[in-house]
């Protein structure tokens, strides 16, 4: 919060409330279904690497992460990695966060274009991001409409990576559901627990897209005050 303004409350507020309630969610889900073992019995490593074999994709290994939640896929060395509550859990939340990842895996290998997109806008979103506030702000003050301007085209490109990873997380989700049923290491009766887990991860990517907007359109509001 820079200053109190009312953009905040109409915008941000509402947003950041949906992406902690978000947040909740998706920490919910883990404890309730890290509870629910799968019927298979194997480990979330094992059926990683099981996945990614059947996809043809064995040149990516598979590490063990610190921390809790902190699974991702990198795209840079083909990595995986697994947190340590997941890596050797065989729970459904577990296969299902296990198989999101090898999902971002697949999509990589395949040249899915809007991985493609996200992965060549990193650099650019962590600058712009950095950049946007304090050129805004410099602007907002000094009365520079041209400042501004570039804050909120900067912004913009920020907002622009947060929409772009949305339909990459639930492709990703997609395509694990699909690959766990069809591999077997899912029962007809866990395809739902894994599914709600899985929605509820996705929810999180919203809540950060939302919390991207309504920023965005609380610096607008303030560009229009200055004009």
């Amino acid at each position: 919060m820079y200053f109190f303004d009312p953009g905040y409350i109409i915008f941000v507020l509402p947003a950041m409330m949906f992406a902690l309630w978000a947040q909740a969610k998706v920490r919910a889900a883990y404890e309730q279904y890290s509870r629910m073992y799968a019927k298979a019995g194997q480990p979330a490593y094992v059926v990683a690497a099981a996945l990614l074999r059947d996809a043809g994709l064995e040149d990516v290994r598979i590490e063990r992460a610190p921390g809790y939640l902190t699974d991702h896929y990198d795209p840079r060395s083909k990595v995986l990695r697994l947190s340590a509550g997941v890596y050797d859990s065989s729970s459904v939340a577990a296969l299902g966060i296990a198989a999101h990842e090898v999902g971002h895996a697949v999509q990589h290998g395949v040249g899915y274009a809007p991985l493609a997109i996200r992965n060549s806008l990193v650099p650019v979103a962590q600058f712009t991001s950095n950049a946007a506030i304090p050129l805004f702000l410099i602007g907002f003050f000094m009365r520079s409409g041209t400042l501004m301007d570039l804050g909120l085209l900067f912004f913009l490109g920020a907002v622009l990576f947060q929409v772009i990873t949305l339909p990459v997380e639930y492709d990703a989700s997609k395509r694990a559901l699909n690959m766990l049923e069809s591999s077997g290491f899912i029962s007809p009766s866990e395809t739902v627990p894994v599914g709600n887990m899985l929605n509820a991860a996705a929810l999180t990517y919203v809540g950060a897209t939302a919390v991207a907007l309504g920023q965005f359109f609380r610096l607008l509001m303030l560009r229009g005050r200055r004009d």
